[in-house]
């Protein structure tokens, strides 16, 4: 489930994974023992997810697209770039978001979940491409 996450109770904070210009994922363990994965980039609102999976589906998202803000689209829908990007990245978005799976996306599309997977793991492939030519440029 992902959430705006804007909190700093935590009993326990490492980072998840880290990216590179600065973009990272960080698990915390809450108070109340609950462990949540957040999404962090510079100028970027912070977002909260319950299992890893998702909040690196998301990071590849934000890499594929060169970057997205979020903040007010629950007010005006899907970030314009990540609606520009094509089928297989808002699918991958759209499986980031709060209910959405496999089998909704697949339904939603009038595809079959093996093809929403292939979408997946087309943004995951492209993202990881991107990060690595950042890299061999400088871009740390």
């Amino acid at each position: 489930m992902a959430q705006t996450d804007n909190s700093n109770t935590v009993t326990d904070l490492e980072t998840y994974r880290e990216y590179i210009l600065g973009v990272r994922i960080t698990e915390r363990t809450t108070a109340d023992g609950e462990t949540r994965y957040r999404f962090e980039a510079p100028d970027h609102q912070r977002i909260a997810f319950d299992d890893p999976d998702t909040a690196t589906l998301y990071a590849d998202v934000y890499f594929d697209v060169n970057g997205f803000q979020e903040a007010g689209t629950g007010d005006r829908g899907v970030p314009p770039t990540v609606i520009q990007a094509g089928r297989d990245t808002l699918v991958a978005y759209f499986l980031t978001q709060d209910g959405v799976d496999v089998h909704w996306a697949a339904s939603f599309y009038g595809e079959k979940p093996e093809k929403i997977e292939r979408y997946v793991s087309r943004v995951r492939k492209r993202s990881k491409k991107i990060r690595e030519g950042a890299k061999e440029r400088g871009h740390a």
